[in-house]
């Protein structure tokens, strides 16, 4: 078919008709679908089943610690080398925590506000703070910024991560943006991974602000859907490079690998931080779950058998970002209203609509029994400019489940093509007749 925009009034409003009783057939399914996290699937979960099992009665690290008792806030020293060998840095310049790595972000901030972050830098929360915030962006680090009450500014994200031009003008003048978000590989929502040159100016650049940080949420580090993954420049030694080790604090958790609510969170960065961090955490904790910790690092070994498992979860989620594109494609392509993303790895396809459809796309699909994510949550404050950005996440629903919503879901987009193209032609030729009017 023509692209939408090309086809007369008359066919897209035939077209409309048709469109709106499969759309109402739908509506009759009763359907109860909930696409508006990347969570993992239950047979994803299945794959770790043997962690639970791995201690066997032994409870006993390494060093002979005693796993069931208090201490270790840095982390259990096998914890810290499998995860730093995973992240790419050193086992002295990681902390092995938790279970949420969203934890640790929250913590750090609230830490920074309270203490700064650095010794002989003054606490965030005596002025006026702000964050850059690639866009479209992971919804949870906006939350963290509203909660406290950091003021957030929008950057563009292009094809190899942020747009550096204006991230650098920025930093450079203003000495209240004390922070940048950062998913680096398959971002969420776009799939994008930052290029080379992109990871070395976050590391070199200047910023007016001495206690500048980069919040570098590596959380989909090793979730790959390709034998050809995307490549991640090391963004700690960029920055150990270029004079400024104490820049970056990176994240990530198995979360995703192992179990989404019981895995283990990790923070990276340069041993300074790390040792700062955790005397400041002694006073929260007297050591976190290091049961769990074994259990990991007896399940998994070492990083090789992490990569294995990895393409594990990569088998099972492959076929469902292939039968989403598929149905983009075949119900979407050359129609001119829609373009997507086609990521090499992550937990989300981002699709931008006509500008000002997104909301109502969502608002129909809702309506009919399939849940998406908020239009506008990858936007500071929940606000999408244009309106047209939303977020698929094909990782929880069986396929035949994710066949229906997807297929439910290019309905109620063409839907909301259709209308918002016919409005624009209703209000084109009602200004055109008001041009006339004043003319004659």
């Amino acid at each position: 078919m023509a692209g939408f925009l090309t086809l007369d009034t008359a066919t897209l409003s035939s077209l409309h008709r048709k469109l709106l009783l499969e759309y109402e057939g739908f509506k009759k399914k009763n359907l109860k679908l909930d696409m508006s996290r990347g969570k993992p699937c239950p047979e994803q979960l299945d794959l770790t089943n043997g962690l639970l099992s791995s201690l066997d009665g032994n409870y006993l690290a390494e060093d002979g610690t005693d796993c069931r008792n208090y201490g270790g806030v840095e982390g259990l020293p096998e914890a810290r080398r499998l995860f730093a060998a995973c992240l790419g840095v050193q086992p002295e310049e990681i902390m092995v925590n938790g279970n949420s790595s969203l934890a640790l972000m929250h913590d750090l901030i609230a830490r920074a506000m309270l203490f700064g972050v650095d010794d002989q830098e003054r606490p965030w929360g005596e002025r006026p703070v702000k964050f850059l915030c690639p866009s479209p962006g992971y919804d949870r680090h906006f939350a963290l910024c509203e909660l406290f009450k950091i003021e957030m500014i929008p950057i563009p994200m292009q094809q190899d991560g942020p747009a550096m031009e204006e991230v650098e003008e920025l930093v450079a003048h203003d000495e209240s943006i004390k922070g940048i978000w950062c998913v680096p590989m398959y971002s969420n929502p776009t799939g994008v991974t930052y290029s080379d040159e992109v990871v070395t100016r976050l590391a070199t650049m200047k910023t007016k602000a001495s206690d500048f940080r980069i919040f570098w949420d590596n959380a989909y580090a090793l979730h790959h859907l390709t034998d050809q993954p995307d490549r991640l420049l090391n963004i700690l030694q960029a920055c150990k490079e270029a004079n400024n080790p104490d820049r970056v604090y990176i994240f990530s958790s198995t979360s995703k690998i192992s179990y989404a609510g019981a895995g283990v969170a990790m923070l990276a960065s340069s041993v300074k931080n790390i040792r700062r961090l955790a005397k400041l955490m002694s006073f929260q904790t007297i050591g976190p779950n290091k049961l769990n910790q074994l259990c990991h690092v007896r399940f998994f070994k070492d990083v090789a058998n992490i990569q294995a498992h990895m393409k594990k979860h990569a088998a099972l989620l492959r076929p469902k970002f292939d039968l989403v594109l598929e149905i983009l494609q075949t119900e979407l392509g050359n129609k001119n209203i829609a373009t997507w993303t086609k990521p090499n790895g992550g937990y989300f396809i981002s699709l931008n609509t006509l500008e000002g459809c997104a909301k109502k796309v969502v608002r129909l699909a809702a309506e009919a029994g399939v849940i998406f994510t908020k239009a506008g949550a990858t936007f500071p404050y929940g606000y999408d400019p244009r309106d047209q950005n939303i977020r698929i996440a094909p990782t929880y629903p069986p396929l035949h489940e994710l066949k229906l919503a997807m297929e439910l879901f290019t309905i109620c987009l063409q839907l909301a093509s259709i209308e918002k193209i016919l409005n624009d032609r209703t209000t084109q030729s009602v200004t055109l007749s008001t041009i006339k009017a004043k003319i004659v």
